[in-house]
């Protein structure tokens, strides 16, 4: 077994590798650019080598520097975790030829599988089941044009070397065939240096189901069951599953038995995932073979009891696979969400700046539950412009699939980030979906379920009284604590138990009082709550029971009230006595003036090109700029017709949110 391994990567991943190698007893050497400088995979590994500045392309995706790190720090072996070189046969080629062992795939498989133009020729040759398309490379968006309408709309392009999602584009007519392809390549430069595109037939309504494979150095290979990933936006996983409630053990073993089909036929000897888009009626084509560790492996591994990155180092030292097919039992339900610095409430845009709070709810194994989140951030670190905007990877397993996504609701509303946006409402909202927990999926889910993008609502019913009773108890604990400090126990206040309660413009009235240990609150329609809690001021999360149910809520303190967030809703709670509510009532919200008049950036980045000049008239839905913002290319278009003003910045400009990109006259 290897004495010391180098990860080439950075964040959750090259933390949770080494988690597992520590366990196996094996030092750990992590690499950095001068962004993640004080990241916490460096502070966790037992060396740390710097090998650049920032850009990806001038440190994770310098094979040199990491060749070069191995012989400085005695590594004997290199996990490339994923994304970076973790694809790049270029990449394996070059430690073999250092004499350094590649914690994955040999070479001759990563070029097989790894490049999606190769893996579809080589499924064809198999007689796997293949989606519609065109596998040659395709040299300009003329060509592109030509091969989409010979297919038949919609089509995806996709770039040959990607994944995660970058590089791939969707198009439903021959203008976005021409604008993605520009796109599509443009992406697949930055994140994997290859700008290569290939286009096949959109499965309308699809599922995706990838099958886990291990392979070891001697021929054995067998497959762990499957994972769900159709909750997806922009092409890129949200949230995952295992296994999928979208399956038979007929499609199972059908779907395994394909894959182990396709790693025994290309030499396979790590742990990979073979990728179908399936049909409603779970008919299901190859898509790709994915010749790496995946996000999603730690459903798998919570079902399974398998530790993946400790498979794959032990077949890359050479050890027999110790698992028969027959030996693989799926056990329970797992989910993971994947928690990115994004603003949900303007389109997903980029978020950036200093974790000012970053709590993750407690790890656990208990009462059938196990909560895990897989992070590579700390309280007090920075989000970084240049990486992919990941945060953690929240997962739960329990022996349901609604318990665990029950656990996973409520790990969510105990997840406290403050500093930057994120995520955490729009994917607590999707936890309570109808459709989502029924398992009625596609890959469209998201653009069905919000074709308006993610917008704040106002809770209703039992879930508004819920986060008003909170609120109310909160306001109650408060009221206490300063009466306590003041002398003013036996106060008017103190007797009077009729409170306002104010959630955004919703007004409820309840009375409010102590029970015992218990804050009972009684609404006006007669429903009495029973809230117990330790919570004091200060604490971000109110955690404990309301009607002996479990709660988790965050609480931000904001001026004369506090901000709640459960269930995907975030509100602003404020508790008045009467008399405070009836001066309240006097004093109008006020309104933010509009800015339809200036185009500003809706999240930091790199102004990658301009498509318009000044004086120039535009139309509603045109193109205006493109903004490169953590390895995704996005595009300004106007909002409305009119005449460009004056352009405020230039092309490779860097810029931040809300800046002023150009004004209309």
């Amino acid at each position: 077994m290897f004495k010391r391994i180098l990860i080439a990567n950075r964040g959750e991943i090259a933390c949770r590798i080494i988690k597992t190698a520590r366990r196996m007893g094996i030092a750990t050497v992590a690499v950095y650019s001068d962004a993640d400088r004080d990241a916490l995979h460096v502070e966790i590994a037992d060396t740390a080598i710097a090998i650049g500045p920032p850009p990806a392309a001038q440190s994770y995706l310098d094979i040199d520097k990491i060749v070069a790190a191995c012989k400085t720090s005695g590594a004997e072996a290199v996990h490339p975790g994923y994304g970076f070189l973790s694809e790049r046969a270029a990449f394996a080629a070059a430690l073999t030829a250092a004499g350094i062992v590649f914690i994955g795939p040999n070479a001759k498989a990563i070029a097989a599988m790894g490049d999606k133009i190769e893996s579809k020729k080589a499924a064809s040759r198999a007689k796997v089941s293949t989606v519609p398309g065109h596998l040659g490379v395709i040299e300009d968006d003329e060509q592109a044009v030509t091969i989409a309408e010979q297919i038949g709309y919609p089509v995806m392009i996709k770039a040959s070397a990607g994944g995660g999602g970058k590089g791939m584009r969707i198009a439903l007519s021959r203008t976005e065939v021409k604008e993605n392809f520009a796109r599509a390549r443009s992406e697949a430069k930055s994140s994997f240096g290859d700008d290569r595109v290939f286009i096949e037939k959109f499965i309308t309504d699809p599922r995706h189901v990838e099958i886990q494979v291990l392979g070891d150095k001697h021929g054995n290979v067998i497959h762990l069951g499957e994972r769900e990933c159709s909750i997806q936006r922009r092409n890129q996983k949200v949230i995952e599953e295992a296994p999928s409630p979208l399956l038979d053990d007929k499609t199972r073993k059908q779907m395994g038995e394909q894959a182990v089909a396709l790693a025994k036929a290309v030499g396979y000897d790590s742990a990979g995932t073979v990728e179908f888009v399936a049909g409603q009626d779970r008919s299901f084509y190859f898509l790709e073979m994915n010749t790496r560790l995946q996000v999603e492996h730690p459903v798998t591994e919570l079902v399974t009891g398998i530790d993946l990155v400790e498979q794959m180092i032990r077949i890359a030292a050479g050890e027999q696979l110790k698992l028969k097919q027959s030996d693989v039992k799926l056990s329970g339900w797992a989910v993971e969400t994947r928690i990115y610095a994004e603003d949900p409430y303007r389109n997903f845009a980029p978020s950036i700046g200093r974790l000012v709070r970053y709590r993750p709810p407690a790890e656990a194994v208990g009462g059938g539950v196990t909560v895990r989140n897989d992070t590579g951030v700390t309280e007090g670190g920075e989000i970084s412009l240049y990486y992919d905007p990941m945060i953690a990877k929240l997962v739960t397993h329990a022996k349901t699939r609604l318990a665990a996504i029950d656990a996973q609701a409520e790990a969510l509303d105990a997840f406290t980030i403050e500093g930057i946006r994120h995520n955490i409402p729009f994917l607590a909202a999707i936890m309570q979906h109808p459709r989502w927990r029924a398992g009625k999926l596609s890959t469209a889910f998201i653009a069905e379920e919000f074709p308006r993008g993610f917008e704040r609502t106002v809770p209703q019913g039992a879930v508004a009284q819920t986060i008003a009773a909170v609120a109310a108890a909160i306001d109650h604990t408060l009221g206490e604590r300063k009466r306590q400090i003041s002398g003013q126990l036996n106060s008017a206040v103190t007797r009077e138990r009729r409170r306002a309660i104010w959630l955004g413009p919703e007004e409820i009235h309840a009375d409010v009082e102590h029970h015992g240990e218990a804050i009972v609150v009684t609404f006006a329609d007669g429903v009495r709550h029973s809230l117990s809690s330790n919570w004091a001021p200060g604490v971000p999360v109110w955690l404990g029971t309301v009607n002996e149910t479990r709660v988790a809520m965050h609480v931000r303190m904001i001026p004369n009230g506090f901000e709640l967030a459960y269930r995907g809703f975030e509100v602003k709670a404020f508790v008045y006595t009467e008399r405070e509510a009836a001066y309240a009532r006097l004093m109008p919200l006020k309104k933010l003036s509009g800015s339809e008049k200036v185009v500003r950036c809706p999240m930091p980045g790199l102004v990658v090109s301009l498509a318009v000049s000044e004086g120039q008239e535009v139309k509603a839905g045109e193109t205006l700029a493109v903004i490169e913002a953590m390895k995704m290319e996005n595009v300004l278009r106007a909002e409305r017709d009119g005449i460009i003003k004056k352009i405020r910045v230039k092309q490779g400009d860097s810029i931040a949110v809300d800046a002023v990109v150009m004004e209309f006259a």
